[in-house]
């Protein structure tokens, strides 16, 4: 059996299972067993992948960089990759508040918001990181990171960015210093090497897998069961289908007219990443397996495949740019705020430069979008109603983010030789 149909397996089982058992959560052994076994195996899983992200994302990228410096092509890529990844976060913004100004799911939701304490812990603890947020100017700055070291070590809370710019601009150096010297690079050699083994490692731990997504969506459809969904249905239905515009109208219109492939034959090689990004709701833990489909299911030039995945793992999150414009939108209808057209603009360009700055981990987006809810007037604890629903959407928005990714890529790697 595939890997692909695996992991399907063990999804729908795992979300089966949890949400049927999810009424008996009061069941003692059920529990225990859910918090004992289910949920470290998945956490065990998880980890596994996430110790070797921060290696494989500085050694792809310098190799990836030093490769497109010596056929003088980095400009060219970096280019092209800036360039699809604002036009694609532009479309998904654009389809998500068209469909909640048609949809207006928050006119419909008829909740107090002033009276409603749902998940204000949590609500609290995201408006504190929120309010952690560096202004504009500082975030620039910080871009270039003082100690790669440090940045290197808080890659996962939020300083990947940071680390990626300096494996860019050593790989530039790099390059160059090789062009002087002539010759293979002995420490390009010993970064392929560590790229190397990280995929082994991803080869090894992802045949574990359906074993840890069944885990992973378990304790999902247990903790949370189906009912949270009922009296958010509307909003989860718009950025359901939002999303959806998104991979099959907007990806397939690319994929087809720009890079010249079958959106079919696309999305059908891409399946093991997308269910593995749907199950873990994690585009840095997707990016082993999408580095490993891009170079042999995909058949784009590794060196492309290395520099567009690793960056767009952070830099690329079109899906979650999609769910912060809808989620604003959606929170403002709630409280009867009436945004005219500059805010919804000021909307569509912070949730664009917010899908760039999310942390590609579970949950990320989150601060994020409580500051954009805040720069058009959305109180805080609006962030409580979506919290309960959070999990579905992040999951959803992550397999567009990583499929996103892989578009990139065959975009800037051009039509498919013959």
């Amino acid at each position: 059996m595939k890997l692909h149909t695996k992991l399907f397996i063990a999804l729908v089982l795992g979300a089966a299972l949890g949400a049927a058992l999810h009424s008996r959560a009061d069941v003692a052994w059920i529990a225990a067993v859910n918090v004992n076994l289910l949920r470290p195996i998945g956490q065990l899983f998880l980890r596994s992948i996430f110790m070797i992200v921060v290696p494989m994302v500085f050694s792809a990228l310098v190799v990836g960089v030093y490769e497109l410096g010596k056929g003088h092509e980095l400009a060219g890529v970096a280019g092209r990759t800036l360039l699809f990844t604002v036009v694609m976060s532009a479309l998904s913004v654009l389809i998500g508040i068209a469909l909640v100004n048609t949809i207006r799911p928050g006119d419909r939701l008829g909740l107090s918001l002033q009276s409603s304490g749902t998940g204000a812990a949590a609500v609290q603890t995201l408006a504190a990181n929120a309010a952690a947020a560096k202004p504009i100017g500082d975030a620039i700055v910080e871009i270039v990171p003082r100690n790669p070291l440090d940045s290197a070590v808080r890659a996962l809370d939020g300083e990947m960015l940071p680390l990626m710019v300096f494996a860019v601009v050593f790989g530039i150096a790099v390059s160059a210093t090789s062009k002087s010297a002539g010759g293979r690079n002995v420490l390009m050699r010993l970064l392929e090497q560590i790229f190397d083994a990280c995929m082994r490692i991803v080869h090894v731990v992802m045949q574990f897998s359906p074993v840890a997504v069944f885990a992973i969506i378990f304790n999902t459809a247990f903790t949370l069961g189906t009912g949270v969904f009922a009296s958010l249905f509307l909003y989860v239905l718009t950025v359901i289908v939002g999303l959806l515009l998104q991979q099959f109208g907007v990806y397939s219109a690319l994929l087809r007219i720009a890079a010249r492939r079958s959106p079919i034959e696309f999305f059908r090689n891409c399946r093991e990443v997308y269910l593995y990004a749907f199950s873990t709701a994690s585009s840095n833990a997707t990016l082993p397996l999408a580095l490993e489909v891009a170079d042999t299911k995909l058949r784009l030039p590794p060196d492309i495949a290395r520099f567009v995945l690793t960056v767009g793992s952070t830099a690329n999150q079109n899906g979650t740019a999609l769910f912060e414009g809808i989620t604003v939108l959606f929170l403002a209808q709630v409280y009867g705020l009436d945004l005219g057209a500059g805010q919804q603009l000021r909307v569509m360009l912070m949730s664009i430069l917010a899908g760039v700055g999310t942390a590609g981990v579970p949950g990320g987006s989150l601060p994020m979008v409580l500051i954009v809810a805040q720069s058009v007037g959305v109180p805080a604890e609006g962030m409580g109603l979506i919290l309960g629903v959070d999990r579905l959407l992040d999951m959803c928005r992550t397999t567009v983010n990583v499929s996103g990714d892989l578009v990139i890529a065959a975009l800037v790697s051009g039509p498919p030789k013959p």
